[in-house]
């Protein structure tokens, strides 16, 4: 087992109308922020929930909401500026990874003078960053935990992992409404994102005792979430549970590591733009059933964690790894989601350039078992 070291720097306030009290919570950072947001919820009232708090402890504050781009160091460029003009005392992400990534972005760089591609292209920061608040709307947050933020450069559409200052968020804030605003399919993807995220935590080379207790008791909130209490004492609602298997489970990779199904969806995004979620959730059978080579016992584990197969079950090992994998297709027709790339359109040409990309990513290494490039994409190929 690879040494366990214990740090966890931001505040963690999970918890219902968390929303309203942001402003009481941002006091002590400062009393002008920069609050960067996906467009998308200022249409459903997201924005002004956010803003209103702030007003009304009269801590100003503007909005930047020019995402339609991704999170691409082109975006990241134009609100560092707008940021330092304004000489904010710390920024407010709200959103999903696009906006988070953003939001951790200029507050880590706030203070540098040097070009920011100084930064992409692998320098580390050299100075203090101001304060981070980052406020999820959906239940999975694997980078927020860590000193890396995901972007893609928006010189070549290839992923890049930057460093960031360790101490750089200081509050994660999680609001279970706040994800009331995802579609159905919506949901039943990151779900199955989030299953995928848990099982790469618990088979990479950097699963510890810690993170495999998050992944465990992340894993049995999500399956409440996902299939109904077996008792009818847990009458947590369906956003609650979520939110609390999303935090959990976000911890437990922070802690261990996300693995390739998690590293191709992020490449393919940043080449074609296509959904995380979706890549990631297509790519989840496929990943299980490589790894049940060589990590049988540890995704038996797991299939009776989510109840699966019965924990006084009389079944082979061979078995429940495959009642595993069935299940997850199972949940894949159920929310009428693809099941091989081939059905996102893109050729098998366009992925090997994503194959190419991952190896340019430090998450290989943690991977369970050693991969080269062509290991890879025979991987992708059996799923196309």
């Amino acid at each position: 087992m690879s040494d366990f070291i214990f740090r966890i720097t931001p505040n963690i306030v999970l918890g219902s109308y968390t929303i309203s009290r942001l402003g009481q919570q941002v006091t002590e950072w400062g009393t002008r922020f920069m609050i960067i947001m996906d467009p998308i919820l200022t249409e459903m009232k997201i924005q002004d929930k956010v803003v209103e708090t702030l007003n009304d402890r009269k801590i100003e504050n503007f909005v930047f909401n020019e995402l339609t781009d991704g999170s691409t160091t082109k975006v990241v460029e134009r609100a560092l500026t707008l940021a330092r003009e304004a000489h904010v005392h710390g920024i407010i992400a709200v959103g999903g990874t696009k906006a988070l990534s953003i939001g951790r972005l200029v507050a880590a760089f706030f203070n540098e003078i040097h070009d920011f591609y100084t930064f992409v292209d692998g320098s580390l920061p050299t100075t203090s960053p101001i304060p981070c608040i980052c406020v999820p709307t959906t239940f999975r947050t694997p980078f927020v935990f860590t000193n890396e933020v995901p972007i893609t450069d928006s010189r070549c559409n290839q992923l890049k992992l930057m460093k960031v200052q360790n101490n750089l968020c200081k509050l994660v804030l999680v609001d279970p409404n706040l994800m009331l605003t995802l579609t159905d399919n919506q949901k039943a993807t990151i779900e199955i994102e989030v299953m995928n995220m848990a099982t790469e935590a618990y088979l990479s080379q950097k699963a510890n005792f810690f993170s495999d207790m998050f992944v465990e008791k992340g894993l049995q909130l999500l399956s409440y979430a996902m299939d109904g209490s077996p008792s009818l004492e847990i009458t947590t609602p369906e956003e609650i549970l979520l939110a609390q298997a999303g935090t959990m489970i976000s911890l437990a990779t922070a802690s261990s590591s996300l693995g390739l199904s998690s590293l191709l969806s992020m490449t393919i995004n940043s080449r074609y733009q296509v959904s995380k979620s979706l890549v990631s959730a297509i790519l989840f059978p496929y990943a299980v059933e490589d790894a049940a080579k060589f990590k049988s016992a540890r995704i038996e584990n797991l299939a009776k964690v989510m109840k699966i197969v019965p924990e006084d079950n009389e079944l082979e090992r061979d078995e429940i790894v495959r009642a595993f994998i069935d299940n997850t297709r199972q949940r894949i027709a159920k929310a009428k989601l693809p099941a091989r790339l081939k059905d996102i359109q893109l050729s098998i040409e366009q992925l090997s350039l994503a194959v190419e990309d991952v190896q340019q990513v430090d998450i290989v290494n943690k991977l369970p078992r050693s991969m080269t490039t062509d290991d890879i994409f025979d991987f992708v190929k059996a799923a196309y």
